[in-house]
């Protein structure tokens, strides 16, 4: 969370690190531009076109490649600061636009969208306070990374289960079973994040208190 280049584990496990450079151009980026483009196909298929099955299609496809570019960026050390941006920046838009349109269907209720709205707005507001300290965004924490993935994959299949009446009550349960888990892990990752950075806005504070004594 600091000004620092970030750190990450070595792709083959020897102990080393890979730091975060200034590549731009590189696969792992394309695959997170890529993904970032969905959204707006996604949005024109569910809402305009109403065309279900390739809304489904998309959704999947999005879902399931979100782990793909880091994996590809550890495995080629082509990790970059620009990754680091576009990969939850992909993930949040994908929850965020999911959550509008299917709440304008009714696929979902408002309240479990209006749940998922106010966890983002307390980790804005967190990253607001961080910043007048002089920090960056938190580092993922793999709790925010599982809840991110849970809720990947349930998104398709509550869209499954609305379009396809044969598995309706199938898909039904699986989707709001990995829905309301990803959820709660996603409060769990805030509160998380939020005490992260209340704990470096004292050390700025007492370090500012100890310097004018």
């Amino acid at each position: 969370m600091s000004r620092r280049p970030a750190r990450t584990e070595h792709p083959h496990g020897s102990g080393g690190v890979t730091v975060a450079g200034d590549q731009v151009l590189t696969l792992p980026n394309l695959i997170s531009a890529v993904r970032l483009l969905g959204v707006p196909l996604f949005l024109y298929l569910f809402l305009v076109a109403e065309a279900d099955v390739a809304a489904i299609v998309v959704l999947a496809v999005g879902g399931t490649t979100d782990w793909v570019d880091g994996w590809i960026a550890r495995r080629l050390r082509q990790v970059s600061r620009l990754g680091e941006l576009l990969d939850p920046l992909a993930d949040r838009l994908y929850i965020l636009a999911t959550l509008l349109a299917f709440t304008a269907r009714e696929v979902v209720p408002w309240q479990f969208t209006a749940a998922l709205l106010a966890r983002e707005l307390l980790l804005l507001g967190s990253l607001a306070v961080l910043r007048r300290h002089g920090y960056g965004p938190p580092p993922v924490h793999y709790v925010g990374k599982t809840a991110t993935f849970l809720l990947l994959a349930a998104f398709p299949i509550l869209l499954l289960a609305e379009t396809v009446t044969a598995v309706a009550t199938a898909a039904s349960a699986i989707g709001w079973g990995l829905a309301w888990w990803g959820l709660v892990l996603y409060w769990v990752a805030g509160g998380m994040y939020v005490v992260q950075a209340g704990r470096l806005v004292r050390a700025v504070r007492a370090r500012s208190g100890g310097a004018a004594a």
